[in-house]
């Protein structure tokens, strides 16, 4: 059977390199087995939720070249959960519950004042009829509780390898709020089973709800898919990321001008066997990926790494890929142009400086008047090659018994305006002889 995997974000905010890490590898999973990649919305939060969000996530997934297969919103299947609430209720695993949250907090701080775990002490369950009856004539509504079954859940984890939790440790988890709205667990899994998802690829901070939510699959009567949980990226400082912060946003880093193979390299390989490097396309990096050697410990990610990453993405960027690029930004030169550069670059948009460089006008900066002088009575006729700064600099050489940075610096200088750049023997053909002249003679060209 082809794999079916989801990255469900909630639209609350614009996602971040840790979601992108998620969805990077679900969607590189998919494509390698020939299965199917599902963006599920998790917007049941009616108040939080934003379709501006939603949209700049389904934006930011296709600038990582990953757009979906299919795209479904939780806040459009709203009986799909209905339906599984009131299988569970039939079944006795999801019962009603009147407690206030005040009273809830107070029982909590009582459990552990006595040294016992905070876990609910399922009171609810000895509630009679009348006394159910009477909470709703004073207007309390319940919320709704699955029962679990107190035993070891295990299963053979992707990343992990086998794992467990007792599920005995833990409260059961409230599925419906009082005012009938859904929290996270039960749209999760009706969505699973509904959709035929196969395998569940996350981060590990839901190792403890994946328990829970087998479950529930269990007591549906779903099939149980393969899980994974894969470390998490942290900030410099180890601090987790948060779409509330902004911190790294997939919008953000596009908008600097990063490349978009560099964030999902970065975003795969960090906390992985293989070193952070750039990669032709994402099908070389969906080979790279193995979910059983993922690191378990969380993994930093710096913005100084992404960055070096960014510019040896540029500098091996093949001139058919940037091409139509540079036309867009109206940079000429051709191929010939695109290859003296893209060694300088640290963002695409770098290129328009260095054109800048070629078509002027740059202000010379004459720093050995006599050398320069010397240089523009030496300089050749018309047409150049690659050949001619090396032939020219040795004719300066001879005339001027100048050498090294004494012989290069001053004339770089001259010809760009700056002190450092691509190499001169692939600029100064581009330059051309007019504009060479008339810029070592100080005139800006």
């Amino acid at each position: 059977m082809s794999p079916i995997v989801r990255f469900a974000p909630s639209p609350t905010g614009f996602i971040h390199i840790g979601n992108a890490r998620t969805a990077l590898l679900n969607a590189l999973f998919a494509r390698r087995e020939g299965g199917t990649f599902i963006l599920r919305f998790d917007d049941t939060d009616l108040e939080r939720s934003r379709r501006e969000y939603a949209d700049a996530i389904e934006v930011d997934l296709r600038w990582l070249g990953i757009p979906p297969d299919r795209v479904v919103r939780q806040s459009e299947r709203l009986a799909t959960y209905d339906e599984a609430a009131r299988r569970l209720r039939d079944l006795g695993r999801l019962y009603p519950c009147y407690e206030t949250a005040e009273e809830l907090d107070r029982r909590r701080r009582i459990q552990l004042v006595r040294g016992r775990p905070p876990v609910y002490d399922r009171a609810a369950l000895e509630l009679s009829g009348a006394e159910r009856a009477q909470f709703e004539a004073e207007g309390r509504r319940p919320h709704w509780r699955f029962r679990l079954e107190d035993r070891r859940v295990g299963w053979d984890d992707l990343v992990r390898g086998p794992s467990h939790v007792e599920t005995g440790s833990l409260s059961d988890p409230v599925l419906v709020r009082q005012d009938g709205s859904y929290l996270y667990t039960l749209p999760s899994v009706a969505d699973d089973a509904d959709l035929g998802v196969t395998h569940v690829i996350r981060g590990e901070d839901h190792v403890t709800n994946t328990a829970v939510q087998i479950q529930i699959l269990e007591a549906l009567g779903a099939s149980i898919p393969a899980f994974g949980h894969h470390n998490l990226l942290t900030t410099a400082g180890g601090e987790g990321l948060s779409k509330r912060s902004g911190a790294l946003s997939l919008r953000s880093l596009r908008e600097s001008g990063l490349e978009p193979m560099a964030v999902a390299a970065l975003a795969v390989l960090v906390g992985s066997p293989e070193p952070v490097r750039p990669v032709a396309d994402l099908a070389e990096l969906g080979g790279l990926v193995d979910l059983a050697h993922v690191s378990r410990a969380p993994a930093q990610f710096l913005e100084s790494d992404l960055d070096s990453l960014n510019a040896r993405v540029l500098h091996g960027l093949a001139w058919t890929e940037a091409e139509e690029r540079l036309r867009a930004l109206e940079v000429g030169g051709g191929e010939a142009f695109w290859l003296a550069v893209r060694g300088n670059l640290t963002r695409f948009m770098d290129v328009t400086g260095w054109w800048q460089v070629i078509e002027g006008p740059v202000e010379p900066v004459i720093e050995d008047a006599a050398l320069t002088a010397a240089a523009s009575d030496l300089l050749p006729e018309e047409p150049w090659s690659q050949e001619t700064w090396r032939d020219w600099t040795a004719a300066v050489r001879e005339a001027t018994g100048r050498k090294g940075r004494a012989l290069f610096h001053p004339l770089r200088l001259a010809l760009t305006g700056r002190d450092h750049g691509p190499e001169l023997a692939q600029l100064l053909p581009l330059i051309g002889r007019d504009r060479s002249l008339r810029r070592l003679r100080g005139e800006a060209a």
